[in-house]
């Protein structure tokens, strides 16, 4: 494999103002990605709580770019490779 670009990302944890415990993924200065707050009674926080109770190995990302949100979401869920088609039908599916 050849390395094609190369770009450091930083991983944090970080802690709102009402105490959840969030991940960050900072891709550059003033763009990153923050964790949807699972402690927020948004129609999102209700949903993430929920299918973190059931999956929590899902995660689901805001990009915030220049302090604002840009409108984008980044959904993942890690799995089993053995379970890779069930995730995929369910995408496929909704």
């Amino acid at each position: 494999m050849k390395i094609l670009y190369n770009k450091m990302v930083f991983f944090e944890e970080v802690e709102t103002k009402s105490g959840a415990i969030l991940k960050r993924i900072v891709l550059e200065k003033n763009h990153f990605l923050l964790e949807q707050n699972p402690l927020k009674e948004s129609k999102y926080g209700r949903m993430y709580r929920k299918i973190k109770t059931k999956k929590p190995d899902f995660y689901m990302f805001w990009e915030i770019k220049d302090d604002e949100f840009t409108g984008k979401v980044l959904v993942a869920e890690i799995c089993e490779s053995k379970d890779l088609d069930e995730v995929l039908e369910n995408f496929l599916k909704n």
